[in-house]
């Protein structure tokens, strides 16, 4: 089959031979436009791989603590039939478990220091079925939540704030307070510390009080658990699962998702990343446009070359072609190799990372400030279709105005002072 000949002499001229100091300088700027491109769409990868990574990062250490799903009653109260409720979850087919579980708040005080906590009644031989952090401690601090002991499991910055270890004791304040003669007194009893957690979610770490669901029932005066957790197969499901939860559950009871729980975090991290994915595609614009001024030139420096064609009977779309296919070329490369290049430094940042901060003793992510100490990529198929799909149209849009006007070279005017 033989080729167009538009291709070869597209081709052709996106090498700019370099018989010339003219086509020498037009090749570089070739060169230049292309590696523009190149390094545009490589930037996008990685920025957009490494915010993923990031995102997913902080969701799996939230998502220890946090199940994927809480179902609990309006008012705060006990749930009114808890054994239909937990069948009725565990029926459904992307449901792995469910657990009950009491969520309440209260003061924490040791001394003089106070603190506001979550508090978190639990059934230690089911919670770590439904959380990560609760299957992590199930071996160690889970086993001492002993009912009628009285056990209590912090969060590590909050055992830090207070100044507490294993074995001291605390006193929990519940917000309701006790009638008595001389008035209304706050409820107080005093807890053992039986171990701390670091889940890496400040926010968690700095509030959350694990205790025995039996015991927390007592302290809070509840007829029974007021709410069940739920862990699905699919984490991505949960919006979906949780309205079907809701049509088919009796009872007037909340169904909430993991992802209402941080509706703020993951909006504005979506925004961040919709603006992050704007700004850097105007580099990849910035470059693929400079291919306006490489063809230009290279129209002007090829101006005998085209009335030549167009005598021995090119058309104006065969010339137009020709500069087409040239622009295109770069564009093609440059976003291949753009791709070649984010994807390999978006699959190995781990090594890449480590291996520059040794290169200049330096630590770009210290373990004293951020949640993690290694930086996370997940290169999505979502970003980089898009950014592949941007960067050639860019690149082809580049091309159309100087090729238009290659097309419209008058033979005799261009061959007049050859």
């Amino acid at each position: 089959m033989q080729i167009p000949y538009e291709l070869i002499l597209g081709w052709r001229y996106t090498r700019a031979g370099r018989a010339t100091r003219r086509n020498g300088f037009i090749s570089f700027i070739s060169g230049v436009s292309m590696l523009g491109i190149a390094l545009g769409v490589a930037a996008l990868i990685i920025v957009l791989s490494v915010m993923n990574g990031f995102q997913k990062e902080v969701r799996d250490r939230m998502l220890g603590v946090v199940s994927h799903i809480e179902i609990f009653a309006p008012d705060g109260a006990a749930l009114p039939d808890l054994g239909r409720t937990l069948s009725q979850v565990r029926t459904h087919p992307q449901v792995l478990a469910a657990a009950p579980f009491i969520a309440t708040q209260a003061l924490l005080a040791r001394g003089e220091d106070m603190k506001g906590t979550m508090v978190r009644g639990i059934d230690p031989a089911l919670e770590p079925s439904v959380t990560d952090l609760a299957a992590g401690l199930q071996n160690a601090a889970l086993t001492r939540l002993v009912p009628g002991e009285f056990g209590i499991v912090l969060g590590g910055e909050l055992a830090r704030s207070l100044g507490v270890r294993e074995g001291d004791k605390v006193t929990l304040v519940a917000p309701s307070g006790q009638v008595t003669p001389a008035g209304v007194v706050p409820r107080l009893k005093q807890m053992t510390v039986v171990g701390t957690f670091d889940s890496g979610h400040y926010e968690y770490d700095s509030a959350l009080v694990l205790m025995h669901m039996d015991d927390a029932a007592r302290i809070f005066r509840l007829e029974g658990p007021t709410g069940v957790r739920v862990k699905l197969r699919d984490l991505h499901q949960a919006r979906e699962v949780g309205a079907e939860l809701a049509r088919s559950l009796s009872g007037d009871l909340v169904v909430r998702d993991w992802t209402r729980q941080n509706r703020t975090w993951f909006a504005a991290v979506q925004v961040e990343k919709r603006m992050m994915f704007i700004i850097l595609t105007l580099i990849v614009a910035v470059a693929a446009f400079n291919l306006v001024s490489t063809l230009v030139m290279t129209v002007t420096d090829k101006r005998a070359d085209i009335a030549i064609l167009r005598t021995l009977g090119a058309s104006p779309r065969s010339i137009m072609g020709i500069f087409v296919v040239q622009g295109a070329m770069v564009g093609v490369i440059g976003t291949f190799v753009g791709l070649a290049l984010g994807l390999g430094v978006a699959f190995n940042i781990d090594v890449i990372v480590p291996a520059l901060e040794q290169l200049f003793h330096a630590s770009f992510l210290p373990k004293d400030i951020y949640l993690i100490s290694r930086m996370p990529s997940e290169p999505q198929q979502a970003d980089i279709v898009p950014i592949a799909l941007i960067s050639l149209v860019l690149a082809f849009l580049a091309t159309l105005y100087p090729s238009w006007r290659a097309s419209q070279v008058n033979p005799a005017e261009a061959l007049r002072y050859e």
